[in-house]
């Protein structure tokens, strides 16, 4: 009986051909937008998690608490932070943002005044050249990395190495002889912000503290060797500056795993905010469902009176009609998810971020889209199930 069932639910979808394409049509384009949005949250998530992990650092940051004190830090500073007892590795950040001129052209750029360690304030991985050096920030050489997108910006090509760059430094355009270029961290954050930052370039910090009149930092961001007492490494970390200076309260820490937990939080929210107003087309697609499905026992009623008739059951029809409502959310649905996907594929292949794949979200979005189907046929696989022969014939 039930294959008997399965062989007319399929018959009677094919037979309104163009009606059925237009219902799984409405349950797919709800399901795409469903996989849409949850897979932008998912995506922003983990790029985001990426981003803040390319710090490498540990997840604190070390400056000075301009509420309590005009001190500032110095390579003395630096090196003290690098021999204390939580501490792995400790790196300057000095960040400028400026103008850059090559071949007549200017643009925005972020200078980042690096360190020679592997660990940076924005990862980077090296395509052509070399990186910064020891020797460059023993001398502070006039010499830069560049990424991609500022080669591409200005040459249109990836291989710049060899050539020259003016980059403003201290009210005046100095002269930069390009050693490397390199894939960044910051790729992403360039994409979002486009023309207003087009441009990351990583100067020898001591480069940028000689043309800056400045051989101070803003921070300095640290490795610690054991990750899982962050809290009270960073209360030690700023009492331990306090007392260098012997003063009570003028250092501050930032926590940028807590950044990151607040960020992933929000991103949590607003995707499931999102998610919850685009299933709204899910219900929207369902009463289709069901106004299709009424419209089909009205037009079988003839069909549903001969079945009754030789002694098909309410238990038959009604599980005919389900299988129906079934068929179109599950077919639906399963579009839909590949639409989402390949949309997804689409929009990470532009923006040249790796793509990140929810099967959890997926799996539910399917079972969600079949329930809602199967829900919204009940009433009309109902009406059918509950038609009698002779009202049947009469109505015919």
């Amino acid at each position: 009986m039930l294959l008997d069932s399965l062989i007319c639910s399929f018959r009677n979808l094919g037979r309104k051909k163009f009606r059925s394409i237009l219902t799984i049509s409405g349950i797919s384009i709800g399901v795409a937008s469903v996989v849409l949005i949850g897979s932008i949250g998912a995506i922003g998530k983990e790029t985001i998690n990426k981003e803040l992990s390319s710090l490498g650092l540990g997840s604190l940051t070390i400056s000075t608490d301009s509420k309590f004190t005009d001190i500032k830090m110095t390579e003395e500073d630096l090196e003290s932070l690098r021999e204390a007892g939580p501490v792995k590795e400790a790196v300057p950040i000095v960040v400028q943002y400026t103008n850059v001129k090559m071949r007549g052209l200017i643009a925005n750029t972020v200078v980042w005044g690096v360190d020679d360690t592997e660990d940076q304030v924005i990862s980077l991985e090296q395509k052509y050249g070399r990186m910064i050096n020891k020797n460059d920030i023993a001398s502070g050489s006039d010499v830069c990395v560049v990424d991609y997108n500022t080669a591409q910006v200005f040459y249109k090509r990836d291989n710049i190495v060899g050539k020259k760059l003016e980059l403003m430094l201290g009210g005046q355009y100095v002269t930069l002889e390009i050693v490397g270029v390199a894939a960044s961290g910051g790729n992403i954050l360039q994409t979002m912000v486009g023309d207003m930052i087009p441009s990351f370039i990583y100067v020898p910090y001591t480069t940028v503290q000689r043309y800056m009149g400045d051989n101070t930092f803003s921070q300095i961001a640290v490795t610690l060797k054991d990750k899982e007492h962050i809290e009270s490494d960073s209360e030690y970390l700023t009492a331990f500056m306090n007392r260098k200076y012997n003063i009570e309260r003028g250092f501050k820490t930032d926590n940028i795993s807590k950044q990151k937990d607040t960020l992933n939080n929000m991103l949590n929210i607003i995707t499931m905010v999102l998610s919850s107003i685009a299933a709204v087309s899910l219900v929207v697609a369902g009463l289709g469902i069901m106004t299709i499905m009424i419209v089909s026992v009205n037009e079988r009623t003839k069909e549903i009176g001969i079945k009754k008739s030789i002694g098909a059951t309410k238990g038959i029809i009604m599980t005919e009609f389900l299988i129906e409502a079934f068929t179109i959310s599950l077919i639906g649905s399963i579009i839909g998810v590949g639409t989402g996907m390949g949309l997804v594929w689409a929009g990470c292949m532009f923006l040249s971020i790796p793509m990140t794949i929810d099967f959890q979200m997926m799996i539910v979005s399917i079972v969600m889209s079949v329930a809602i189907g199967v829900i919204f046929g009940v009433y009309p696989a109902t009406l059918a199930a509950k038609l009698r022969p002779v009202d049947a014939f009469r109505t015919e």
